[in-house]
């Protein structure tokens, strides 16, 4: 099954730079740019065929979402991989993201007052994966309770990606997860 993005707010989270690279590693070759505006990539599949792609290099210009989105599109057809496998490689933030999960770890506690990190076990991007937080306070003491009685839970925040590891940011809204027993 072949699943496109469509959420111009995740579209705009693509970093330029971040899809020049992704670009580079994965065998496309840059053949020309317009000053700082956009630059234009190339690469042959494995059947010979070519296919280009227009990079705009500005987030603030008018038109980036689309652009990114045929950006998106080329990219599945020539490497014929679905969109959301291509943005998992892509994805560096996600702002006021909602994630459902499990809390599968809880580190050492700061000995100064009620908190301390904690890893939980979220989809992004269609995926589970490993997300680092500091909670605090009542969210903190929920999130033990979670994690001694394996009750989901839920809550919002800015997801960071450095190095390959998930870094939830400003969480709020730390609850247990009611959903799950409807």
């Amino acid at each position: 099954m072949i699943v496109t993005l469509r959420d111009p707010k995740i579209i705009k989270t693509l970093e330029p730079p971040q899809v020049a690279a992704y670009l580079k590693s994965h065998g496309w070759q840059e053949q020309s740019r317009d000053g700082e505006k956009s630059s234009i990539w190339t690469r042959k599949n494995e059947a010979g065929e070519e296919y280009e792609i227009l990079l705009p290099l500005q987030p603030e210009i008018s038109g980036f979402a689309l652009r990114m989105y045929e950006v998106m599109s080329t990219l599945e057809i020539a490497e014929n991989r679905s969109q959301i496998e291509i943005l998992a490689n892509l994805i560096t933030s996600l702002p006021n993201t909602t994630i459902q999960g499990v809390v599968m770890q809880i580190y050492t506690p700061n000995a100064d007052k009620v908190s301390g990190e904690i890893a939980l076990l979220g989809v992004v991007v269609d995926r589970l994966r490993k997300i680092q937080t500091e909670l605090a306070n009542h969210e903190y003491i929920l999130a033990i309770k979670a994690y001694q009685e394996h009750l989901p839970i839920v809550c919002t925040g800015d997801l960071i990606k450095e190095k390959n590891n998930f870094i939830l940011k400003k969480v709020c809204d730390f609850n247990l997860d009611e959903t799950w027993q409807n």
